[in-house]
This record gives structure tokens, sequence and C-alpha cells, in this order.
């Protein structure tokens, strides 16, 4: 049994949205963890949806997969790259999960006929979840999704105004995200909005203990006072959270003003000193590199918005860490490149990657991008989607099937060298009905999966419907196409290659969202080594020209 009582720190955003809390909150974990301290995190998102899941990523983001396969928010993908913390489906509830869950304890007959309402009904759910994944742990951040002042977001910020009478004063304590914005115009920043956030925070009965201000400039400890006077904050709990380069500086930054050591002050719990000595080693490498920048072309469908691939993004960025280069990402609309074809718009990168998606638009630009890949030996990854374009370019250029498909985007094709997989025939729901979490994949001895991973078998979390088609798996690798990794107990394919090329790999799983920057994927970083190889070697062709 534990002997200390476990510390909350609740964390909610005023202002405007998308000003960072999921990144302070993974911050504020780090530094914590960093301390000795055992630490988890849990995202409280106020939409109906029951999940992201059925989400478009314009909407909100790539959906961050679990290991147990919750399709989860995205920030939870900061928790698990920034701590050591595991995530689950338990770390990630939204208004539409914990309503379902309240009425179907009502169909039951589990409230004994008593009238079921959002207090104690609802809010009590909602605290029972966020004491149930606060077990075993010494702190636990909860991040309340959404604007205070909006309506949905109102239950969850009842439950944590509540929270504080059941743990006591001393276990429980409020970080409010505001913006500070700097008007040009009067060439200053500006202490209302915070203020009237906090006001509106105050009105439902949360006065927050610590102010953490999102700005793009230094602002003066008289401006901090003014804010803690108006605000009612202790002046030594006003911190700022600066716009920084790469977000892995976030945590040296808040470390830098002494947030963590106040924390742990006005929390009264024990611990270290902080040992940050790798975070220096991965902003050194970020920022300067000793290798250079390679390009990396990125042909998807959601290219307009950088965060529906954001764990891609940052896998990448490891992989260049890993290999002491700075990764450039050109992002390429899939239409354009079936409207214009990939030469030009491929000009110049060093590798090409394809990643995941849905529906068929765009589609056959990735299938061009691969067969661009293929035909000039320029590095290749595919993901999820994209090793299926790679199987269906294979098919049509190299097996001489011109009609063949995947049948999610032809259902009539004579050669449906992707199909969906016999579980998932009759499924009617679409959220949480995929292949999800994680899975085993046996990799082939001697294959460059292999020697990348350095293992036999290794685990990835999937997230999809469709596989490749065993009944064409023998032609496929009788002309060439190498089925690196499968999955023993499904006999499905997990990994492709080809051993004509100097990087040429598709996985069906999604290896992004493993990847740490203290531990880069080995598939990203052997990805990204082929691309300094590529570099190189053109760079020195160009010489040799000239």
């Amino acid at each position: 049994m534990r002997s200390k009582k476990t510390k909350y720190i609740f964390v909610t955003g005023g202002v405007v949205s998308s000003l960072g809390k999921g990144l302070a909150s993974a911050s504020i974990g780090a530094l914590l963890e960093n301390r000795g301290l055992n630490i988890t995190l849990i995202k409280l998102d106020p939409y109906i949806n029951v999940d992201p899941g059925t989400m478009s990523p314009f909407q909100h983001g790539e959906v961050y997969v679990t290991e147990d396969g919750g399709e989860t928010d995205m920030d939870l993908g900061h928790y698990e790259r920034f701590t050591n913390a595991h995530m689950s489906r338990m770390n990630n509830f939204t208004s539409g999960r914990i309503y379902h869950s309240v009425i179907m304890k009502e169909r039951r007959g589990e409230y004994l006929g008593k009238t079921v309402q959002v207090i104690p009904h609802v809010t009590d759910e909602i605290k029972a979840t966020i004491r149930q994944a606060a077990q075993d742990v010494d702190v636990v951040i909860v991040e309340i999704g959404g604007t205070v002042g909006d309506i949905e977001s109102l239950p969850f910020l009842e439950a944590i105004r509540q929270m504080r009478y059941d743990v006591g004063s001393a276990n429980a304590i409020y970080i409010h995200l505001t913006l500070l914005p700097y008007i040009g115009a009067a060439g200053e920043v500006k202490t209302k909005p915070t203020q009237h956030s906090v006001m509106k925070l105050r009105e439902i009965g949360i006065q927050p203990d610590f102010l953490l201000c999102r700005t793009d400039r230094e602002i003066s400890r008289e401006l901090k006072d003014k804010i803690a006077m108006f605000c009612n904050v202790d002046t030594g709990n006003v911190f700022t959270s600066p716009d920084v380069k790469s977000i892995y500086e976030l945590p040296l930054e808040l470390h830098r003003q002494g947030l963590d050591e106040r924390l742990a002050e006005v929390l009264n719990i024990w611990s270290r000193a902080p040992h940050l000595e790798r975070w220096d080693n991965i902003i050194r490498k970020v920022y300067e590199p000793a290798r250079g920048e390679v390009k990396v072309g990125i042909v998807g469908k959601y290219v307009d918005l950088k965060e529906s691939y954001k764990s891609l993004n940052e896998a990448l960025l490891h992989g260049g860490i890993a290999n002491d280069a700075r990764v450039n990402l050109i992002f390429v609309d899939s239409q354009d490149v079936e409207a214009q074809g990939p030469e030009k718009l491929l000009a110049g990168v060093d590798a090409i990657l394809v990643p995941g998606g849905f529906g068929v638009r765009g589609t056959e630009g990735k299938i061009a991008a691969v067969r661009h890949a293929r035909e000039k030996k320029i590095p290749f990854f595919g993901i999820c989607l994209g090793l299926q374009m790679a199987v269906v370019e294979f098919s049509r250029d190299v097996l001489g099937l011109k009609e063949a498909n995947s049948l999610e985007f032809n259902e009539h094709t004579p050669h449906p060298v992707v199909t969906l997989m016999e579980s998932q025939v009759k499924v009617q729901d679409k959220g949480g009905t995929m292949r999800l979490g994680s899975y085993a994949c046996a990799l082939l001895p001697g294959s460059l999966a292999h020697k990348l991973y350095g293992q036999d078998t290794v685990q990835e979390r999937h997230r999809h419907r469709y596989e490749v088609n065993n009944a064409y798996r023998g032609r496929l690798q009788e002309a060439g196409l190498v089925i690196s990794g499968h999955n023993p107990e499904l006999n499905l394919v997990e990994m492709i290659e080809l051993k004509d090329h100097p990087f040429f790999i598709g996985c069906q799983a999604h290896p992004e969202f493993k990847s740490k920057p203290f531990a880069p994927h080995p598939l990203f970083s052997g990805f990204i080594k082929a691309a300094l190889t590529q570099r190189d070697a053109t760079r020195g062709a160009s010489q040799v020209q000239a």
C-alpha cells in the first residue's frame, strides 16, 4: 500500500485554443519525472465523440494509437515522447465516453431509481476515471481540453473543482495557461485577456495556483506583478511559456524559470534535483547538427494541416537526431502529384515517404510517388497505406497487373492485391472497429528490417482495415518483392522491401507512435541514414559534373 498520497496537477487553458496545453503538460511531466517522481498524464476532452477515431484529421489533428488499441487525442503522443509514462485508453476520456458510461449504468439500474444528473453522477464518473488512472503514481497531471468559457467543458471543470475537496487542498493544484498578446500599435503586451480568463475560471469556482502565460517575448517583473495582483496569484507562481524553435526546448525553458522546483515546493513533494543533460544533448543535435540537412518529401493528402502527421513529423526529427542531422520536411499534396507528376514536385528530395490515410482521393499520386522512388533509386518509406500503395505499384508495373488496386478504392478491380480483412467484412460501426493496437511482427532473417531492428520479433501499433491479399503473396515474392515481416498469428504481411534498392521498405503498422527523441525508432533512423547517403552521393555527382 502506498504511504504517500497522490498529488494532482490540473491544467486548464483560456483566451484561445491551441496555446499548447498538451506540450506544457508533457513538459511538466518530464521535469517531475526527471526529479525522480513516478508520474502519469490524463487528457479530458469535452467533445461528444466517444473518441477521435471517426474525426477528420483536419478537425482534430492525428489520431494517436496506444498499445492497447485506444484511439486517442494527439496530446497523448506528446506525453509518451516526453516521459516514460505508458499511455492507454484509460488516459483519454471524452464527454461522449463519460456520458455513454453514465447512460449504460442508468440502463442497468445501477443508480437505484435516482434521477441521473450532471451533478453528482456525471462529475462522479469523471472523478472516478481520474482516480483509476492515478493508481500507484506520485503525481497525476490532468489536462482539460478546450477553453475556459466553453459550455462543453463545464462538467470537467466542476469535477476537478470538487477533487480539491476530495483529496485535500495540499494534494491538488490548478495551473491555468493563458495568452499575453503583443499589440503592435500600442507597443505593449496586454494582460487583460489573462485577467478575464482567470475571472471566468473563478466564476466556476476554481482559483488557479499557477499561471503559465504564452508569449512571444520576455516579460518584465513589473508585468508579472501586475498579473499576479489582478489574478490573485502569488508573483512567484507566474511563469511564461515562450515561443521556442523546438518543442524539446520547452522543458529546459520551464526549468530555467524554476517551475518544477516551485511545483515540488507547493505540493510538498520531496524530489531530487532534475537530471536534464540528455535534454541539453537533444537540443544541441536539433539546433546544431554535425551532419547538416536532408530533405524528405512527404506525399500525403492532409498536408495542409501539419498536425495531421504530428507523430510522423516528430519520428522523422528523431531519425535526424539519431544521425546528428537536421530533417527538412517537404510536404507534397498527392493530388498535385496526380496532376503534375512526381518529377518536378519531388525534385531535390533525398528521400520519399508515403504516410497512412483513408479514402481514394490522392491515391494515384501516392502510387506515382512510389514508382518515382523505386525507379530512381531514391530511399523510400511507406507507412500503412504507403505500404499498400507500394504493393499496388509493384503489382501494376512489375507483375504487369495493370488494373491492380485496393478494394478500398475499387470494389470491381480484377486484381485486389490489397483486400478487406475477413474480420472486417461484416463490420457496420466505424468507431473502434479497425485492427488497432500492438501486434507481433516476425522479421525475415537477413532482411533490411531485421538488420535495422536487430531482433527476430517486434511489436508495432496498427490502425487499418485493409491488408495485403495473401492470394497474391506468392506471385509478388516470385517477382522480387521481399515479405520481410509477417504476423505469425494472423499470417498477415507486416513489412515489405526490395533487394535491388538502396532503401525501400514498407510497414503496415505505424512505427511513428513508438519513437522518442531519446530512443529514435530504428526504421526512421535507418531511413534518415539512407537519405544522408543519397544526399552525399547526389552532391558528389553534381560536383563531378560541375
